[in-house]
């Protein structure tokens, strides 16, 4: 077997397991309703805090300063803890925290994973599969998490 035809193997496996020729579709994180029951509030509740957008330079640009002002506002949450944080599952506060990072110039639309983990004061690590992105912007993405995860730790509190 020739080179030629190991290396286009090789090629062809790496990218049936990305995901091939697929375009990825700039996705983007389920609005938060999806993850809260649908039923309206027995009373209504005030102070309930807004999660806040990225405050950070490195977190957001100009072009999201429009949609911001044109996001709706989101629906009161069904499940608070004691102290007014929403209680969300893993996989809600992963899309969350993907959803911010999203919104950093140059980030990946696919290939990109957010675990979160922990009780109390839960956290969350990124991981990129092999050619998603290159070592410097993995490297500035990974900055960024701590910052995010303790802006989210404020308003969202893990469900267990």
């Amino acid at each position: 077997m020739s080179d030629d035809a190991k290396d286009a193997g090789l090629v062809a496996m790496i990218s049936s397991i990305l995901g091939g020729n697929k375009r990825a579709e700039a996705a983007s994180p389920p609005p938060l309703a999806d993850f809260l029951p649908a039923a309206p509030p027995a009373a209504p509740e005030a102070g309930v805090p807004e999660i806040p957008e990225a405050e950070s330079p490195k977190l957001q640009d100009a072009s999201d300063a429009a949609s911001v002002a044109e996001k709706p506002a989101a629906p009161a949450p069904q499940a608070l803890t004691p102290d007014g944080k929403r209680l969300l599952p893993a996989e809600a506060i992963a899309d969350l925290v993907l959803g911010e990072l999203r919104k950093i110039e140059g980030f990946p639309a696919s290939g990109v994973s957010v675990t979160v983990y922990g009780y109390r004061h839960w956290n969350a690590m990124i991981t990129f599969a092999p050619f998603s992105t290159n070592f410097q912007n993995a490297t500035r993405f990974r900055q960024a998490l701590p910052d995010l995860v303790f802006k989210l730790r404020r308003f969202v509190e893990l469900e267990i």
